[in-house]
């Protein structure tokens, strides 16, 4: 039986791309929901094109009842993989998937990271603060934003020269390198 990975995202959802290729043609884990705060959010699409089914939420469903969870036990989701997602995520999920909730951070961490440090305000900072490389951290999630334990980060290089742009593809490079990759290899411990 293969293990499975419910995705939340909130918006274009790059890194969940990158994980419903890598995990497309694998005999033991699929990606089997796509979760989304964002009616809006592309991540809906491209869970689409892969024929993933998904589910769009609200505050009071995430943070006053138990709807999300139920929705993941009764699915047997036994993985769940942040890309992109803004909320913080409530202890409720965080009791119902202990050690099974990971999220990745556009900087190194413990720097640049907290409420508000996502996408481009990271990487403004990141170039703000004269940095000489940038990179990536993939962690556990725990009540606090950016705050559970460390599973890998990677480094770039930051030239001088480099804006906004050249310094956020180069952080893209290293996620969709290194994401799907971990995340497989943490999905691949459980216990089923």
């Amino acid at each position: 039986m293969k293990k499975r990975i419910a995705i939340f995202a909130s918006g274009s959802g790059s890194n969940a791309q990158k994980l419903m290729e890598h995990f497309k043609r694998s005999n033991e884990i699929e990606i089997s929901l796509v979760l989304t705060n964002n009616a809006e959010a592309y991540v809906l699409q491209r869970a689409d094109n892969f024929e993933i089914p998904s589910h769009i939420f609200d505050k009071h469903e995430f943070y006053k009842t138990d709807e999300v969870i139920d929705l993941l036990k009764n699915l047997d989701i036994d993985f769940i993989v942040l890309a992109g997602f803004l909320w913080l995520v409530p202890q409720n999920l965080i009791q119902a998937y202990p050690g099974r909730i990971v999220n990745i951070h556009p900087a190194i961490l413990p720097k640049f990271g907290g409420k508000g440090m996502y996408g481009d305000h990271v990487h403004n900072a990141v170039i703000a603060a004269g940095e000489p490389e940038g990179g990536i951290t993939i962690h556990y999630v725990d009540e606090n934003y950016d705050e559970g334990e460390y599973i890998y980060q990677a480094r770039y290089k930051i030239d001088k020269s480099d804006n906004l742009e050249m310094v956020k593809f180069k952080g893209q490079q290293l996620e969709h390198l290194h994401y799907p990759r971990i995340v497989e290899t943490l999905v691949k411990k459980i216990k089923k």
